[in-house]
């Protein structure tokens, strides 16, 4: 048996009055990212930025990997917990984002017909080429491919969820939960601690190769604007959001910053996926709830790019003196909708969807599709952390469908204590 001796127990108590160091939070460290991205991408050698190019490519291809599993994990535990009304509120969610994208797309279009007219006055159609073409490649890469696709995952989570709530038997439900709980601890361990890199290597090779700030250029007034709407579209859905939530909005919205700043970084909704979990949760959305609705609406729900999409569009039409057909552009914003649906939660990947769209419906022709894809990759990211921060309102609102309940600061911040690090 040991004893605690007097200088033992003097220790001890030592340890326990000392304070534990602060970790620095996850969005200063990405806003530090950024900004040392950018410096250092003016005096880096080129084979110092291929290093980091190279990093980039693995957690690239890795997150390419992971991504479909973190689906499944959070969404088919997250629907059998629902219960039998797992499919109406899959349902419901599902509408909330389809409404949020079109309101979004129709904000864009009626705002640039009263703005963009006297901002392009004066200005002609312009190339550019595509920025992806400039960045600097890796050295080597590591093919990772998923297990099966983004869509395969989300199809799979919703047919196995919703008839887990249908079936006696519990075996199969508890082995999704301790999927959950793997999907979880990867969560903590690779994705969270390697994103600030991700994001500085990011910024080091668009800063080296000086692509972005071409392209952005080009268009700078119309960033400008689109950037003010994003903001707006944000604000409008967090009012919204508060309604039903009873909380200040912008205490809401400032919550979902990380997020917001991760998704500036990665330009990817799947690839955020972990931290706009866990600011929903610290927002005060139940567990439960934001483990189902944040992964959808992560691959749904696509307002800040419907935004992005529009604004260009009606734009590039505008410099090139093409007729704009408001029929046309109403069936455009219906159809985008849906479309980007289907967008892999990637870079770049709502426009890639919508490429077809612009030259079916919009009569856009190949150099105008490639300009737009090229401005559109070059600012990819603010569409992106529209999107994410958005989820948590939509999950808000689905917090207070599902459970009743409003805003309940205790159960907030229970739920916060167990939500990712």
């Amino acid at each position: 048996m040991v004893q605690n001796t007097p200088s033992s127990a003097a220790d001890a108590s030592h340890d326990s009055d000392t304070p534990k160091k602060k970790r620095l939070g996850l969005l200063p460290q990405i806003l530090i990212a950024i900004v040392l991205g950018i410096v250092c991408g003016l005096f880096f050698p080129d084979w110092l930025v291929k290093v980091f190019a190279t990093f980039n490519g693995l957690f690239g291809n890795y997150l390419g990997f992971i991504i479909p599993l973190i689906i499944v994990g959070l969404i088919t535990p997250a629907i059998s917990e629902l219960g039998k009304g797992a499919g109406k509120w899959l349902g419901i969610t599902a509408a909330i984002a389809y409404g949020s994208t079109l309101f979004a797309g129709f904000l864009a279009f009626g705002v640039s017909m009263i703005v963009l007219p006297s901002l392009l006055a004066g200005h002609s159609m312009s190339t550019a080429a595509n920025p992806e073409d400039a960045l600097l490649g890796a050295y080597f890469q590591v093919e990772m491919p998923p297990v099966f696709g983004v869509m395969t995952a989300l199809v799979l989570s919703f047919l196995v969820g919703v008839f887990l709530t249908f079936i006696k038997g519990d075996v199969l439900r508890r082995s999704f939960l301790e999927f959950r709980d793997i999907v979880d601890l990867a969560i903590r361990v690779t994705l969270i601690p390697l994103l600030p890199l991700y994001i500085f290597g990011i910024f080091l090779n668009m800063s080296a190769t000086g692509e972005a700030f071409t392209i952005i250029s080009t268009f700078l007034g119309v960033v400008a604007f689109v950037f003010a709407l994003t903001v707006v579209m944000l604000l409008l859905q967090f009012t919204l959001a508060s309604v039903f939530f009873g909380r200040n909005p912008l205490v809401m919205l400032k919550t979902m910053l990380p997020a917001y700043a991760t998704a500036l970084g990665t330009s990817s909704s799947a690839a955020t996926i972990p931290v706009t979990l866990r600011q929903a949760i610290k927002m005060g959305v139940s567990t439960p709830v934001a483990s189902f609705v944040v992964p959808l609406c992560a691959t749904i729900h696509l307002a800040g790019s419907t935004v992005k999409i529009t604004a260009f569009a009606l734009a590039i039409m505008m410099l090139s003196g093409a007729p704009i057909n408001a029929a046309a552009i109403v069936g455009f914003i219906f159809m985008l909708g849906i479309t980007m649906v289907a967008a892999p939660g990637v870079p770049g990947g709502a426009i890639m969807t919508a490429a077809g769209l612009l030259t079916s419906m919009l009569g856009f022709t190949e150099p105008q599709v490639g300009l737009m894809i090229a401005t559109y990759i070059a600012i990819d990211s603010f569409g992106t952390a529209t999107n994410v921060t958005g989820d948590g309102a939509i999950a808000a609102i689905m917090n207070r469908l599902i459970t009743g309940k409003r805003y309940d600061r205790s159960e907030a911040e229970a739920d916060a204590v167990a939500a990712p690090a």
